[in-house]
């Protein structure tokens, strides 16, 4: 039995589909299907069933799949540490965010502590990072909405207070602090459907008794503090600086906050890079960002 062969057969039993399978290792379809054939023929038991041009996984692959994945997650542990041996000042950080700008200035500021660290960085929506956490080359996940899932820690780094952030001259923009009542006609600036700050932003309208009316979509902070000064509508910002062209107002009810983790998955092996990185976090948002 082959070591490839145990990775390949994970991939086909994950998916279920030979061709499909074939496409992500990157392997003729014929190649895969003898390499699972041999698989099979080792063991002595078929461990899917073949109907047609389709597979599933039977009882018995279903069992077999339970020891690959814990024999293929110890080896990719060993594997982290290895490379671990380095230490802190080398070695790689992966990321996946929900928001990546408020990443990049603590990013920046590491990178000059530790020139030789990698960074990967990836943005993703929030069903696609409930299927990351399992990759092994992630190390953290970046997000404010909670990740509803057993086997993970959440390590909070940020909290900051919510602001409504309208355009100069709005006829709200001589004013220090509003109540989300006094808005429900505003028209509203708003994240993407399915971003985690769009619904969390929803709902603290929804805690003043309205839903917004949102006549914009956005991707990130900038566009959305952008749009606000263009006189487009306003907006929920956060305690990062922006310029002075956008007026904050503190939201005196209801109370609004969020709290950005840092998410791993339970158990796994955290590099020094990664640590140091963790703790670098939770140090720097401390020192500069209003909690």
């Amino acid at each position: 039995m082959e070591l490839l062969q145990l990775y390949y057969f994970r991939k086909v039993a994950q998916l279920e589909h030979m061709t499909k399978a074939a496409e992500e290792l990157h392997i003729a379809q014929p190649a895969l299907s003898q390499m699972i054939a041999r698989l099979e023929s080792e063991l002595g038991v078929q461990l899917f069933d073949r109907k047609g041009r389709k597979i599933q996984l039977n009882s018995i692959g279903k069992q077999f799949l339970q020891r690959v994945d814990a024999a293929l997650k110890i080896l990719e542990e060993g594997k982290r540490e290895v490379a671990d041996r380095a230490g802190v000042g080398r070695g790689s950080i992966y990321i996946v965010a929900s928001q990546i700008d408020r990443l990049t200035k603590p990013m920046n500021r590491f990178l000059s502590l530790y020139p030789d660290i990698n960074f990967r960085i990836s943005q993703a929506s929030m069903d696609s990072m409930l299927q990351l956490i399992d990759d092994p080359d992630v190390d953290f996940l970046f997000t404010p909405a909670k990740i509803q899932r057993i086997d993970v820690t959440a390590i909070p780094i940020l909290s900051e207070v919510i602001y409504l952030g309208v355009p100069r001259g709005h006829r709200f923009a001589e004013r220090d602090s509003i109540s989300l009542k006094e808005v429900t006609e505003e028209n509203f600036i708003n994240y993407r459907k399915g971003h985690p700050l769009e619904q969390m932003n929803k709902i603290l309208c929804q805690k003043a008794g309205f839903t917004p009316h949102v006549v914009c979509e956005a991707d990130d902070a900038e566009s959305i503090a952008s749009l606000v000064r263009a006189g487009l509508g306003i907006a929920f910002v956060g305690s990062c600086k922006m310029d002075d062209d956008l007026v904050k107002l503190k939201i005196t009810d209801p109370v609004c906050r969020r709290t950005y983790e840092l998410v791993e998955l339970k158990g796994r092996y955290r590099t020094a890079a990664a640590q140091e990185f963790c703790t670098f976090l939770i140090e720097y948002f401390s020192k500069s960002i209003e909690a």
